[in-house]
């Protein structure tokens, strides 16, 4: 590793020792990154190749929300459905719309969830996947009637559901119409339940606030990428609340899967296969 980042230092001059141009060293260094977890320096295009996860200690990198889709649908039959359902500015948020606006053309997200029909392992289903690269996947009103669309879709198709949760919570520019989409969304799934629909809910890091105290915790079956940060509150409000020491790692998926609150903790490179073998065991 000392080699690695010997080499990366030494980017900015050629073999003569001559200073080369600092912009095409920079585009050099963008090229790696460095694990949090093992802080190996990695090659982008390797780690992307490995489906973002590190070689050296497995450590799960997020995903945005297209390159899940490109992990688990299989080839070309995606289709979006909600797209024309967009960011609106229902409490006259200063500088809400502009921020937006910003992150759009800067990211080239459109909002923090994507949803579509699509086909895995061969197998039909509706699928909804959060984004934490819009406004860290946090959910407003329309990220709530996305969902709702998607679950109302299942329903009508009488397709399996499956929501890949990443959330920081509810959307504060939004106020109460932000924690309205919690019961809006345990409404359509608790019509999805009654329709006897299978409905699963995949875990990753992080879930937490009013996504996980709504339809991320409701699947029939709940699945978590390996030591995702799941949970409602952070360990410092819990600590003043309930004037208690919390117990290490209390809010990752090994903790809860070991405590029932999850049923599975699967690897990124088998979750593809693993929810098409569900969707065919409950048909």
């Amino acid at each position: 590793m000392s080699l690695l980042i010997d080499k990366v230092k030494k980017l900015e001059y050629d073999e003569n020792d001559i200073k080369i141009n600092k912009k095409a060293a920079d585009m050099m260094i963008g090229k790696w990154v460095k694990c949090d977890t093992c802080k190996e320096i990695i090659y982008k295009d390797e780690l992307h190749k490995n489906l973002s996860v590190c070689p050296s200690c497995g450590k799960h990198f997020r995903l945005s929300a297209r390159r899940r889709i490109k992990q688990i649908a299989d080839e070309d039959t995606f289709k979006e459905i909600g797209k024309d359902i967009l960011t609106k500015d229902p409490l006259n948020f200063d500088g809400y719309l502009k921020k937006v606006e910003g992150l759009r053309e800067k990211t080239k997200i459109d909002e923090a969830v994507k949803c579509g029909i699509c086909k895995i392992n061969g197998e039909d289903a509706i699928i909804a996947v959060m984004d934490g690269n819009f406004l860290m996947g946090s959910m407003g009103s329309s990220v709530g009637e996305r969902i709702t669309l998607a679950i109302e879709e299942s329903i009508e198709k009488k397709l399996p559901l499956v929501i890949f949760c990443v959330s920081g919570g509810a959307r504060m520019q939004e106020g109460i119409i932000s924690l309205m989409q919690m019961a809006k969304t345990s409404s359509a799934l608790a019509k999805h339940n009654k329709e006897g629909l299978l409905y699963i809910s995949v875990l990753t890091d992080p879930t937490t606030g009013g996504v996980t105290a709504s339809f991320a915790s409701l699947g029939d079956i709940i699945l978590a990428e390996p030591d995702s940060l799941i949970g409602f509150a952070g360990p410092r409000v819990i600590e003043q609340t309930i004037k208690q020491k919390l117990p290490e790692g209390f809010q990752r998926s090994e903790f809860l899967l070991e405590h029932g609150f999850i049923d599975k903790i699967v690897e990124r490179k088998d979750l593809k296969n693993t929810i098409s073998e569900l969707i065919k065991l409950h048909k």
